[in-house]
């Protein structure tokens, strides 16, 4: 590796040694977001899961494994830029479809808040990733900007969904939620019923 693209790399170690760290780290809440859902029995399904829980991991893990490949060794800088490039492009269809379950399951309906930050930002970030390692490939100055741009990105809509989660399941399991839903249900098994037909009420 020559010494420009060496300096360029090693001035980036100490910001990817803490956004991986964090990532790392904050995989755990993902975990915990999964037990409440067990222990406090909130409506879930793996289709739920499939599209709201599980790209949090792989934002949180891309984030990680993308700050390893930035900080390692490489004999050149493309060699960084190129792997760098394969996690874009992987995340980017992986977000394709997750985009494709969001439109198909049936538990819940995402509102606009949930279309950009569960859906559209993740695109942003693995698309910037991808164009930003071709960049590194060319040897632009600016790339690894747009490297570290889209890994702190991927780690703040990991934050937020994770966060998101876990408010979205406590307000499910208040009194006031449970009555409504328990409401609900018994409208719904109501309307469900057969009613008698003209002759039986006469």
């Amino acid at each position: 590796m020559n010494e420009a693209a060496r300096s360029s790399f090693a001035a980036w170690s100490d910001f990817y040694v803490i956004v991986g760290s964090s990532a790392a780290a904050l995989t755990g809440l993902q975990f915990v977001v999964i037990a409440l859902v067990n222990d406090l029995r909130a409506p879930a399904s793996e289709q739920g899961v499939a599209t709201f829980s599980t790209p949090t991991i792989v934002h949180f893990s891309m984030a990680l494994l993308t700050s390893a490949i930035v900080v390692m060794p490489w004999p050149e800088p493309w060699h960084a830029g190129g792997a760098a490039g394969i996690c874009g492009v992987g995340s980017f269809l992986y977000e394709l479809i997750v985009l494709r379950r969001a439109r198909t399951q049936t538990q819940y309906e995402p509102v606009l808040e949930d279309w950009i930050w569960y859906f559209s930002l993740p695109m942003v970030a693995y698309t910037l990733l991808t164009v930003s390692a071709i960049l590194v490939i060319g040897r632009h100055a600016w790339a690894p900007f747009g490297i570290a741009g889209a890994v702190l990105l991927m780690v703040f809509v990991g934050i937020h969904n994770s966060w998101d989660t876990v408010t979205y399941i406590a307000l499910q399991n208040t009194p006031d939620a449970q009555r409504a839903t328990g409401k609900q249900t018994e409208q719904e098994r109501h309307s469900r019923e057969p009613r008698p037909s003209a002759r039986h009420e006469k």
